[in-house]
């Protein structure tokens, strides 16, 4: 059974049992499991096993081989996981969260999400693979790759323990 609920400006949908919110979570924690799952990765194995592979001239053209197959899934899961947070903290009115430091995590995932669309959808397109048309036959690009990857893999590890532990009552 599907029932639509239109009170209070919000569309509140059942699918028997499973409301709105339901979905949300599920969606939302199966993007960022998708999303840093990807990260993780390319941190922890694929960028060292090119950088092992590969002579340094040929290192950032391996990268990309594997990035163009990659890019468009992880574009996908950002989004995804940025949409369904909205959603959660538009229909359970969290916005007050923002305001209270013991919900650092709420920027933290914010932020994180903002660095990310930052670098899918602006650097690389329009900075970042210009850049490296010119090539890289040092392998200096790789390794600030890799450093990047690092990073970003730590602030997203702590994000995703702080949201999990806060959205389980932990409180600093």
């Amino acid at each position: 059974m599907i029932d639509i609920n239109f009170s209070e400006y919000f569309v509140r949908l059942e699918i028997g049992t499973m409301d709105d919110l339901l979905i949300s979570r599920a969606v939302h924690v199966i993007g960022v499991v998708a999303w840093f799952g990807g990260v993780w990765l390319v941190t922890l194995v694929v960028l060292p096993a090119i950088r092992q592979a590969e002579p340094p001239e040929r290192r950032i053209s391996a990268f990309h081989r594997i990035e163009g197959r990659f890019a468009p899934q992880a574009g996908f899961w950002v989004l995804l996981t940025g949409a369904s947070g909205f959603w959660l903290v538009l229909r359970m009115d969290l916005w007050w969260r923002f305001a209270d430091p013991a919900y650092w995590w709420m920027w933290a995932m914010l932020l994180v999400w903002a660095v990310f669309v930052l670098i899918l959808f602006i650097l690389e397109p329009l900075v970042i693979h210009p850049l490296l048309r010119g090539g890289d036959p040092e392998g200096r690009w790789h390794r600030r790759l890799q450093i990047v990857h690092v990073v970003l893999s730590l602030a997203g590890l702590v994000t995703i323990a702080g949201g999990v532990a806060g959205s389980h009552g932990w409180t600093p």
